[in-house]
C-alpha cells in the first residue's frame, strides 16, 4: 500500500507546467546556452524549468550541456 500512496503523492506534486522529457530534450541545448549567457532560462522556458526541478536525469543532461558550452567559450591555451 505504501508504494501506491507514494506514486499518488508524486503525481499530485507534479507541476502542471512540466513539459516532460521529450519536449525538454528538444530545447535543452537552447536552455543551456541561455544559462551560459547569464539569462534567466526559466523565464523563457518555464515548462522546461518545471521539468528539470522534477526530473533528475534531464537536470543532469542540462548540467552536462552547460559545462560543454562553458568549456567551448574558454579561450584556447
Amino acid at each position: 500500500m505504501t508504494g501506491s500512496r507514494e506514486r499518488i503523492e508524486r503525481f499530485l506534486a507534479t507541476d502542471p507546467r512540466d513539459v516532460g522529457c521529450d519536449e525538454a530534450m528538444a530545447v535543452m541545448h537552447l536552455y543551456a546556452e541561455l544559462l551560459a549567457a547569464g539569462v534567466d532560462a526559466a523565464q523563457h522556458y518555464p515548462g522546461v524549468a518545471a521539468h528539470l526541478a522534477a526530473c533528475e536525469a534531464c537536470a543532469e543532461d542540462v548540467d552536462g550541456l552547460l559545462a560543454a558550452v562553458q568549456e567551448a567559450e574558454l579561450p584556447p591555451d
